[in-house]
């Protein structure tokens, strides 16, 4: 086997356990259990929205479209002559 193949089966190993494990807590605790999974949910959405937030903050915004045409003409012409 490869690693590939070795990664793939722990992965789906773990995946399976983790089911069992979840399924076994949702109905001891569910209350807290359900709390808790709502609660990350909610986290990682909106935490990726805060990550694209910040993404759009800090990224420059692009050159117009008319100022790249015109340099491209410049440098055909300086690479035509």
């Amino acid at each position: 086997m490869n690693t590939d193949q070795i990664l793939g089966a722990a992965i789906m190993i773990i995946s399976i356990i983790a089911i069992i494990v979840y399924g076994y807590l949702i109905f001891t605790y569910p209350l807290i259990v359900l709390q808790i999974t709502v609660f990350l949910v909610i986290a990682v959405i909106l935490g990726i929205l805060a990550w694209i937030g910040y993404t759009l903050l800090i990224t420059p915004a692009p050159k117009p479209v008319e100022e790249t045409s015109e340099s491209n003409k410049q440098i055909e012409q300086t690479e035509q002559k």
